[in-house]
């Protein structure tokens, strides 16, 4: 958040009519007391005032590095479709004049923020999860698989036995992890056409022709939702806690 993002909320406006009007003043008789001129004094209350207000305004949540082009499709578009939404909010919200409606705002696009970074960390999980997949190599796996079973078919064997049954698990692996790539993408694009309608919305809200308490609320509602996702896609396990490692054929 900028200065005057960070000046412009709730919270420095609480802060600003607050006991640090007192802490000021107390300042000024302070220093006022000890001998020293009363404008120096006025200074000293000022700058009590001020830093303590200053120490009370949001520090904004530190956001990590979000680069799309790290990512495999389709993560990557994902990515550049959050970020663009993400601009487009920003500009409506500083475009609105200053008031109440834009303070609730300037909240919401910190929220926003938040998603995004929510967004970027389950797209690198999920291409994580493809770039898993493709080192356990399905169509080799199903290669040898076939090779495996003719071999048990012709000389069958505990070994030859144990042997098709681990390329079968590590298949059904894949498949899981597929499964869940698949489901991860499919929700963060529903997630990215609602982001875009709130988006949308928030032109509603900065002209009054719509709730904000009711737009933030359904701002806090889609953040849950990829702060779910998130968690969900994490405890994802891949091949590396599989503990399979592929026969030789």
């Amino acid at each position: 958040m900028s200065l005057r993002d960070r000046f412009f909320t709730p919270a420095t406006a609480k802060a600003i009519l607050s006991w640090r009007i007192l802490a000021g003043a107390a300042a000024v008789a302070v220093v006022g007391l000890l001998g020293a001129p009363w404008v120096l004094a006025a200074v000293a209350g000022i700058l009590v005032y001020a830093g303590s207000v200053m120490l009370a305004m949001p520090k904004g949540r530190s956001v990590a590095r979000v680069d799309p082009f790290a990512l495999s499709e389709p993560w990557r578009q994902i990515v550049q479709g959050s970020q663009s939404a993400g601009r487009k909010l920003r500009t409506t919200v500083d475009g609105a004049s200053d008031g109440p409606i834009k303070l609730k705002l300037v909240d919401i696009v910190e929220q926003v923020e938040h998603g995004l970074a929510e967004v970027w960390q389950v797209a690198r999980r999920g291409d994580e999860i493809d770039r898993a997949v493709r080192q356990l190599d399905p169509t080799g796996l199903r290669s040898k698989l076939a090779t495996l079973e003719q071999r048990a078919a012709t000389s069958p064997s505990p070994e030859a036995t144990a042997a098709v049954e681990s390329v079968r698990r590590q298949l059904e692996t894949t498949d899981r992890l597929t499964a869940k790539s698949n489901e991860t993408a499919n929700r963060l694009r529903l997630n990215q056409t609602r982001l875009d309608e709130l988006v949308a919305r928030a032109a509603e809200v900065r002209v009054g022709a719509a709730e904000p308490d009711t737009y933030a609320r359904d701002v806090d509602d889609l953040i849950d939702q990829l702060e779910a996702l998130h968690l969900a896609v994490a405890e994802t396990h891949g091949p590396e806690t599989t503990g399979l490692e592929s026969p030789s054929p």
